[in-house]
């Protein structure tokens, strides 16, 4: 079903440090009117409206898209952690392709607070218990570090002790990013860094210092899907089709009730590697076939877990896929032209959506001095703990 499905439009605003952007209702309208104003078609046409976001309080989307209009559609409201934006869009894919609705809108944004994440509600259980509590057993707990770092941190640890990976390979990726952030406006780090200069950041966990994790960040990202039909009727210009996707949660490996010891599975390995199966089993092509990935590296070891979960490289190659340079231009694959999470900045809400922006002009070829070459087919993969993971397979139809 999936290739009924036609991204008619995109648009993103420019992410911002917290306390630098406007109010999460101005951002969320003008991503969506950006949105609909790429695919040409009013907001009348939209016959449904995913709207996700993680910090904010109920029926935000309504307030959001109110400004657009009053159509009376219904307005799904959506919290998937650091995957929400790319469940909104799961969501809308699968409207459409079912049929239920030929024109979709999915939004997300996010209005950030400064400083690490955190739990606002302590007086009920914490969803993320059965993850903190497997991290607990295998490398301890430190009340001092933000948690996200010590989870992601033990992951590139685990894969370090594995493989023995150097510190300056975590950093060549956090280098690379803001390399490819310079060309993109939207982004928030755009002046380069060295190698040197992410070493000698503060430690904050395992390999990780303070360059080599992704900053809180304020920011909203949309997408128009709908369907062929509708597409033809309304002029829809745009070449982008979802050509599969598929969304997973956690299973027994990730909380060691298989054997599993492993960090890397604490953080999604395991949900990565079974959405990206279902995707190229679905679209009918392997990693080879991928030419741009835009991929969720919150941190700079989970870019290097994830080039393996995504099969780009066989498992326990990823240092020499850094050191080859296969993960950027002139290598095997583009990874992250945007600037990832790491460079273009990561609102929770948004990030999934934005991701979808980046590859959508890249098979476009509007991608300016980011664009890949001869990019026809691209791959999407969001993760969030408690967890979800989206992988999209998009291509350029003919």
């Amino acid at each position: 079903m999936a290739d009924k499905v036609r991204v008619a439009g995109v648009g993103m605003i420019p992410f911002s440090k917290p306390g630098r952007s406007a109010s999460y209702p101005v951002m969320a309208e003008d991503a969506a009117r950006a949105a609909l104003d790429d695919a040409g078609i009013p907001y009348e046409a939209v016959q449904q409206a995913y709207a996700g976001y993680v910090y904010g309080d109920s029926t935000a989307g309504q307030s959001a898209l109110y400004s657009l209009g009053l159509s009376g559609i219904p307005v799904v409201n959506v919290n998937n952690n650091c995957a929400t934006g790319s469940s909104a869009l799961w969501l809308a894919r699968q409207a459409v392709a079912s049929g239920a609705a030929d024109c979709v809108l999915a939004l997300g944004f996010e209005q950030m607070r400064p400083g690490a994440l955190g739990r606002i509600w302590d007086d009920r259980p914490d969803p993320l218990h059965r993850f903190l509590d497997r991290m607990t057993e295998l490398q301890g707990f430190d009340d001092r570090i933000p948690v996200a770092a010590q989870l992601f941190g033990g992951a590139g640890a685990a894969y370090a002790d594995t493989y023995g990976t150097a510190p300056a390979t975590f950093a060549k990726i956090a280098v690379k990013a803001r390399r490819h952030a310079a060309g993109n406006p939207y982004a928030v780090f755009r002046t380069p860094i060295t190698e040197d200069e992410v070493l000698a950041s503060p430690p904050i966990y395992g390999p990780l210092t303070r360059l080599q994790c992704c900053p809180p960040t304020c920011g909203a990202a949309a997408a128009v899907l709908c369907s062929q039909d509708f597409a033809r009727r309304h002029g829809v210009r745009s070449p982008v089709v979802i050509r599969a996707q598929a969304m997973t949660s956690d299973s027994p490996t990730s909380f060691g009730t298989s054997g599993s010891t492993d960090m890397m599975r604490v953080v999604g390995y395991d949900m990565t590697r079974e959405a990206a199966r279902q995707v190229y089993e679905a679209g009918g092509c392997g990693p080879e076939d991928i030419g741009v990935v835009e991929l969720h590296d919150c941190f700079t070891a989970n870019e290097l877990i994830t080039y393996e979960a995504l099969g780009l490289t066989p498992e326990g190659t990823g240092e020499k896929f850094v050191l080859d340079g296969d993960n950027t231009y002139g290598g095997q694959v583009v990874v992250n032209p945007s600037g990832g999470l790491l460079s273009k900045g990561h609102p929770l809400g948004a990030t999934g959506l934005a991701q979808c922006a980046e590859l959508v002009w890249q098979l476009r070829g509007q991608a300016g001095s980011r664009q890949v070459e001869d990019a026809t087919t691209a791959l999407q993969h969001n993760i969030g703990l408690g967890g979800a993971c989206v992988v999209t397979l998009y291509e350029k139809a003919l």
